[in-house]
């Protein structure tokens, strides 16, 4: 028996057969064509061709997945259109005269290692994006096509990676559970497998290879292994566990549609916690009541340069629509710290969680934050758009801020374009600073989301991104949970919504005391929702609330 760790993308057991799925190889080799001309119109056909198979894509996902978990093929569709893939590989077929192959795999791999060196996780996970989208052109222009991809039976699929195009190709009613070397819990693997309902574990690790394909093995996405060739007594033990597991997923989907309502009566939101565009069939798929956290710098992380606001427009305004007037909380870029983009230029420091970053970056550099505002308020015309604000710390950065998205409106006004002028504008707490004055924030504002990561970190003074000082980081530390309070109530005061928006949320021990503090809203990740759902539904807070108090705070 060898047990093999990884990370789970998504919870459930699966016991059958492995089989390694390899990628079609395609050599590319580099070679002088005569006419650059009639290359560049080669590839023209072929990136036409590649967005028509993207389109039939799209239709059979729609029809496996759902229309929200369908998105991913748009998504690749506009980035086959994208100006910057574009263009570099028209120079190389223009101004060095190589064929198109060659000219798309040099992109490829420059695109794909500048996503790759990203810090940010999911950032590092769009290199599988561009990979797929190229290999994609290059099939087309050597003629290899899309087809089904059938087994005899059901099996465990193997292999380095998958890119969404690999997994629609698959039978899925002969996937038990995916397993990857590589990947994380936010590549598209994890986030087909999540709206599939299939158990997954990547991040496997090199050893994990080829010499054990066809052999039997057991997957545990809800702890992240899989152990080939288990004996007796650990197939039993997950016999068992699987069949509760799969009695309790169908208990739990039973929450869909349903009101997030207390025994007594007490009602809140459950929204969805998103990084990008490609999150939206998630959130969808899994009910959300609406976004609320959008992290809009992976516009600025997947760029090479400033994103125009016309890119950003667009990207906020198809959050917009997708969640049909639901309401959609977009955070301003939360830049610097963990999260870094080469051209923002920013100095190196000492200690970047508490330096420069997020709206101090938007009050010192105007243009950056005019952008961006200018994006956000041109796509409120097209749904329910909130705008939020990260770290803040006064009341001054508040009423700085409320001037420039004036001044924003006017320029809009003037240009005559449209945009809805009563935007809620919100504020994160995850600072103490802003949650000891957060009745004076109140007054400024429309609603609290607090952050609580970061909160907890920057109260205990603990480094959150340090493994050295796990064993110091409590969420539950009272300190934090009688800020979280504090904040409530002053919001509450003043009228306002207060949301928890950090990992917290999907804490199920913290939802009853969420619930007796008063929190109107809690946004999680979207695979999140259904379990905070049902433990709202499961809980009578005017029965408990005296003792949650005493307990906790």
């Amino acid at each position: 028996m060898i047990t093999f760790t990884g990370k789970g993308a998504f919870g459930g057991y699966a016991m059958g057969q492995i089989l390694f799925y390899s990628h079609p190889q395609t050599g590319i080799k580099a070679h002088t064509v005569e006419n650059p001309s009639a290359e560049l119109n080669r590839f023209f056909t072929a990136q036409k061709t590649a967005i028509e198979q993207l389109g039939k894509l799209y239709e059979k996902a729609l029809s496996e997945v759902g229309r929200s978990s369908a998105m991913i093929f748009q998504i690749h569709q506009m980035m086959l259109e994208d100006l910057n893939y574009v263009d570099s590989i028209i120079n190389v077929i223009q101004n060095q005269g190589q064929n198109a192959e060659y000219a798309i795999s040099v992109t490829s791999a420059k695109f794909a290692n500048m996503f790759a060196a990203m810090e940010d996780p999911y950032m590092r996970e769009r290199a599988a994006d561009v990979k797929d989208i190229s290999q994609r052109l290059i099939n087309v222009l050597t003629h290899n096509h899309d087809e089904t991809i059938s087994f005899e039976k059901p099996v465990i699929i193997a292999a380095d990676d998958l890119v969404p195009s690999e997994i629609m190709q698959l039978d899925k009613d002969k996937v038990l559970a995916f397993v990857t070397c590589h990947g994380s819990t936010n590549s598209h693997t994890a986030i087909l497998a999540r709206i599939m309902n299939i158990p997954a574990v990547v991040n496997l690790g090199t050893d994990f290879t080829k010499e054990y394909n066809g052999r039997q093995a057991i997957v545990d996405g809800y702890n992240g292994k899989l152990i080939i060739s288990p004996n007796q007594e650990t197939s039993t033990y997950y016999t068992k566990i699987q069949m509760q597991e799969k009695a309790n997923r169908a208990l739990l989907r039973e929450q869909l549609g349903k009101d997030n309502v207390t025994q007594d009566g007490q009602k809140i939101h459950i929204v969805a916690n998103i990084g990008s565009t490609a999150d939206i069939p998630d959130a969808l798929e899994n009910d959300a009541g609406g976004i609320g956290l959008f992290r809009s710098e992976f516009l600025y992380l997947e760029n090479t340069f400033f994103p125009s606001e016309q890119e950003q427009f667009e990207a906020y305004k198809t959050v917009a629509q997708s969640m049909e007037n639901k309401k959609v909380v977009i955070r301003t870029m939360d830049i610097g710290a963990d999260k870094q983009a080469d051209y923002f230029k920013l100095p190196k420091e000492e200690n970047p969680a508490m330096g420069y970053r997020a709206i101090r970056i938007c009050l010192t550099q105007l243009d950056i934050f005019y952008t961006q505002l200018r994006a956000l308020y041109r796509a409120s015309a097209f749904g329910n758009i909130a705008i939020m604000f990260p770290m803040i710390t006064s009341v001054e950065e508040v009423q700085q801020i409320k001037k420039i998205a004036a001044q924003v409106r006017r320029e809009l006004d003037r240009e005559g374009l449209p945009y809805v002028p009563n935007t809620k504008l919100g504020i994160m707490i995850e600072t103490p600073a802003a949650a000891m004055i957060s009745d004076l924030l109140a007054k400024e504002v429309d609603f609290f989301s607090i952050g609580t990561n970061d909160l907890t970190q920057y109260t205990l003074a603990i480094d959150r991104q340090n493994t050295m000082l796990d064993q110091f980081f409590q969420p539950h530390h009272k300190s934090v949970l009688r800020l979280i309070k504090m904040v409530a109530d002053n919001a509450h005061r003043n009228h306002i919504w207060c949301s928890i928006c950090g990992d917290m949320g999907s804490d199920l021990h913290m939802t009853p005391l969420f619930l007796a503090m008063g929190i109107d809203e809690i946004s999680v990740p979207p695979s999140s929702i259904l379990a905070v759902r049902k433990k709202v539904r499961e809980t009578n807070v005017s029965m408990i609330q005296n003792h949650l108090f005493e307990k906790w705070l």
